[in-house]
């Protein structure tokens, strides 16, 4: 597509120069001031339009005869200026035959009447206003380089836009400072399956933070790359993952040196509404940067099949960032730079999970395990390779949707659902029991109830409402721990 500059407009140019006072009636036709000589133009009419007001000449602007006033036949006079004079009774050009600007006939000059002295006079001037005109028309064009009075083409080049400044806070200031702080990790099995994820430095020491889901494939003897945003690539090994959680911390084998890690914010302190940004891989696009907001918080969030002890629960941060396979394990930032959550699941559009081995996309729907949790799962696999749980010592329905957090009859295998000497056994609650808040969070379900357990440590004290033969009550329970994934 192709564009037209629109330059400012000229201001139209006067169509008759001014008028002088005429000369004293019976001044000499001596005493009148001869037009100076003026190249010969050809096609230039021979008489000027007739009956024009006087204008003033406008500094600066060409002179230009507008078709303004016309002449004696009615049509416009050519657009040549100044027009030439109005032939004197004896004509100074010798006879007609001579040009424009030939010296007048030698010999005496007869006596002029006045209109024959008022029309030298209008000629003089309108020579005068032509020179100034000029003038003026030369030294602006020369001010502005303009080359036309030599001949040249006039060319007016487009004006270099002035440096971008970014503000400190903008999008693109926070992705580029973290951008080279989050990795693309490959994991490989040794059969060859395997896939792509996210990651971003957790500290100095060259320790990953990113989900469980992205490395287990490569968990027991397979293949971990970590590339950076600049293409250099790393070995890496699993140091702890925590299924559960969907946590993993992976280690690089042999880390550069000035690592940055990313600035850890405060989950806990996050309002929907929020400003975030989601760096990441989708589809393997690394470096791919992403924008949304906080649009719900403590969002229950199962990922899998919902009844397998593998499952992973989170009390989700939710946004609108658009999140695909890919971006899992990659940190969801605030409007600072500081990471507020890690990516983790989306919800699949139609509910189901793009059957047939297809990959769902984005919906807007994202859920990052909030960093506070995720910090805390880290520290514990940096410490000792493997996960801690807090429990309250009871099975529960894993239905979901309905009206509370039912504990289990039985809690598989023969065991009890309530474990005898647990947390929830010293509180007093048994099987049958419908939890239904969790310190003051409204619980629908098993899910529920489990991913807000998550989000504590062993030995805080929680109070639990619960409904027992229609009759609510509530209880103090001190959660206890489980070390370690089932499996």
């Amino acid at each position: 597509m192709s564009t037209e500059n629109e330059g400012t407009a000229v201001p139209s140019a006067p169509s008759v120069p001014p008028v002088p006072v005429a000369a004293p009636e019976g001044t000499p036709a001596s005493a009148q001031q001869a037009p100076p000589p003026y190249p010969e133009q050809p096609g230039r009419a021979s008489e000027p339009g007739q009956g024009s007001e006087p204008t003033t000449q406008l500094p600066g602007a060409v002179p230009a005869y507008l078709p303004s006033s016309a002449g004696p036949t009615g049509s416009a006079p050519d657009a040549g200026w100044p027009p030439p004079p109005p032939p004197p009774s004896q004509p100074y050009y010798g006879g007609g035959g001579g040009g424009w600007g030939e010296p007048p006939a030698s010999g005496p000059q007869p006596s002029r009447k006045r209109p024959g002295g008022l029309m030298a006079a209008v000629l003089a001037a309108a020579l005068v206003a032509g020179v100034v005109g000029g003038g003026i028309g030369y030294w602006a064009a020369d001010r502005n380089g303009d080359n036309s009075v030599s001949g040249g083409s006039t060319t007016v080049s487009a004006a270099d836009a002035p440096a971008l400044k970014r503000e400190a806070g903008s999008t693109a200031a926070v992705a580029g400072k973290a951008l080279p702080s989050v990795v693309t990790i490959t994991a490989q099995a040794q059969g060859g399956d395997g896939g792509t994820g996210t990651g971003f430095i957790y500290d100095k020491q060259g320790h990953i933070l990113t989900n469980n889901h992205v490395v287990a494939s490569a968990a027991d003897g397979g293949d971990l790359t970590a590339t950076f945003s600049n293409g250099k690539e790393y070995a890496a090994e699993v140091v702890g993952r925590a299924e559960g959680y969907d946590v993993a911390v992976v280690k690089l084998k042999d880390p550069p040196s000035g690592l940055k890690p990313l600035a850890l914010g405060n989950s806990d302190q996050v309002a929907v509404g929020d400003s975030t940004i989601a760096i990441g891989a989708p589809f393997g696009l690394s470096n791919t940067v992403t924008t949304g907001i906080i649009s719900a918080k403590n969002r229950p969030v199962a990922s899998g099949d919902g009844t397998s002890d593998k499952n992973s629960y989170m009390s989700a941060l939710q946004t609108d960032a658009s999140i695909n396979p890919g971006n899992s394990g990659g940190p969801l930032l605030d409007a600072r730079g500081a990471v507020i959550g890690m990516n983790s699941a989306i919800q699949p559009s139609g509910g189901g999970g793009g059957g047939g081995g297809a990959q769902s996309g984005s919906i807007g729907l994202g859920f990052a395990i909030p960093i506070n949790q995720a910090k805390t799962v880290a520290a514990e696999l940096i410490k000792t390779g493997q996960p801690v749980y807090p429990v309250i010592g009871a099975t529960v329905s894993m239905a979901e949707g309905g009206d509370g957090a039912t504990i289990s009859g039985d809690g598989g295998g023969g065991t009890s659902a309530v474990t005898p000497d647990g947390p929830a056994a010293k509180a007093g609650l048994k099987s049958g029991d419908v939890i239904t808040k969790f310190n003051d969070v409204p619980i629908d379900s098993g899910p529920t109830l489990i991913s807000e357990i998550w989000t504590h440590k062993p030995g805080d004290k929680i109070k639990i409402t619960y409904t027992r033969d229609g009759k609510e009550s509530q209880v103090d329970v001190t959660l206890g721990e489980r070390k370690g994934d089932t499996r």
